[in-house]
């Protein structure tokens, strides 16, 4: 039989979605399973955007559209990117894509060479390191510790940036810790790279999802110098709780989005017609329904967070953004249960599923050993009741 592509050994499925679908086998199963793993909303789309993509649907709007989206949609995030985080873009900046997801791939493919350096600070969103060897490239990480807020600092970054950089990845709010950053921390982590030749993309698909007063800054509007060079990437996804949907946007230099929309159009071609009438209609729409679950979220997360910390040495940092915990459970490395040793977060979250039935991801898929990533984008119910389990599973060991 042929072999597959080399290309292959280097990334691993995602560990995120692996829970998930190990959870929703159990569940089918008829196990009780309370699950963390999700990484998207527990709410529905607002009924308005349904309805808008439902009326492109019955207009016939199921054709291609230009590869790079629909010029309406373009021009819409352009108004929002101006309006909301005081960027100014132009149409031709603006590239549609199948989600964030997708627009992140796009860039690593138009961007990165064999041999180049990928900045990413740890923890980080799974999905970067396996997009960086898919490209070639190879990953740098710099370590954000929880006792500094899960941020790096200026001297952090300035000592990992090499000539071989070309990319640097900020991600504010983050997956999985749901620290953001300040503008002032950002303006300083931007001096540090507005001389050096490389770009920076800036992940920003929880920046609705803020808690505590915490407003979201975004890095290419603290540096103008720098924002010649940053790719900004959003979606509607976590937003609009339109995951299912796959509609992410970038902007950035026009070259680097015509690069993008080129591979685009070799690739997916254009994102679903009328997913992009149904994503016009949440940026041009109106904000309630997304309010209502942003304060659910962050009553769900003071709820978490204060019952973490009360568990027998568990550390937990208190989030300003998205809907994830990072708690360390470094103390229980070595503890005994009866499937074996708890040697790392790997097995603590088998345990935790094994015997208390609760659905978590293993930090180090983030590069966090010794954490474990909870979502509360679930009811307070199942967070009363996951929670009272892992503390009674912790007491087991």
């Amino acid at each position: 039989m042929p072999s597959l592509a080399d290309r292959m050994k280097l990334i691993k499925p995602s560990p995120t979605l692996a829970v998930s679908a190990k959870a929703k086998a159990m569940k089918a199963q008829g196990i009780d399973v309370i699950d963390f793993g999700a990484g998207e909303p527990d709410f529905d789309t607002p009924e308005f955007i349904k309805q808008a993509a439902i009326k492109a649907l019955n207009a016939g709007f199921t054709k291609y559209t230009a590869a790079g989206g629909i010029d309406e949609l373009k021009d819409a995030v352009v108004k929002k990117l101006q309006a909301e985080n005081g960027l100014a873009y132009e149409r031709s900046q603006v590239l549609i894509s199948c989600g964030a997801k997708h627009s992140l791939y796009n860039l690593f493919q138009a961007v990165l060479n064999p041999g180049d350096e990928i900045v990413i600070p740890a923890p980080y969103w799974v999905s970067y390191p396996d997009m960086a060897l898919l490209a070639g490239a190879k990953p740098v990480f710099v370590f954000a510790a929880e006792e500094k807020g899960f941020k790096i600092s200026p001297e952090h970054l300035h000592q990992v940036l090499t000539p071989k950089t070309k990319l640097v990845v900020i991600n504010s709010p983050s997956n999985p810790t749901g620290a953001a950053y300040t503008g002032p921390e950002l303006k300083a982590l931007a001096k540090v790279m507005e001389d050096r030749d490389l770009y920076v993309v800036s992940d920003e698909c929880y920046e609705k999802m803020v808690f505590g007063g915490y407003r979201h800054v975004s890095i290419a509007a603290e540096s103008p110098k720098l924002k010649e060079k940053t790719i900004v990437v959003n979606a509607v996804s976590k937003t609009f709780s339109m995951t299912g949907w796959r509609i992410g946007y970038a902007a950035g230099p026009k070259d680097v989005i015509a690069a993008m929309t080129n591979l685009q159009s070799q690739s997916t071609s254009n994102p679903t017609s009328f997913a992009q009438k149904g994503a016009l209609a949440a940026l041009t729409g109106p904000l309630d329904e997304v309010h209502k679950m942003v304060a659910e979220f962050e009553k769900r997360r003071d709820f978490t967070v204060a019952t973490l910390r009360s568990m027998p040495k568990v550390t937990c940092y208190n989030p300003e953004g998205a809907f994830y915990v990072l708690p360390g459970f470094h103390a229980y490395m070595g503890k005994q249960w009866k499937g074996g040793a708890i040697s790392d977060d790997l097995e603590l979250c088998r345990f935790l599923l094994e015997e208390m039935k609760v659905a978590a991801v293993p930090g180090s898929a983030f590069g966090a050993p010794g954490h474990i990533r909870l979502s509360y984008a679930t009811s307070m119910k199942n967070l009363e009741e996951g929670l009272k389990r892992i503390r009674e599973g912790l007491a087991r060991l």
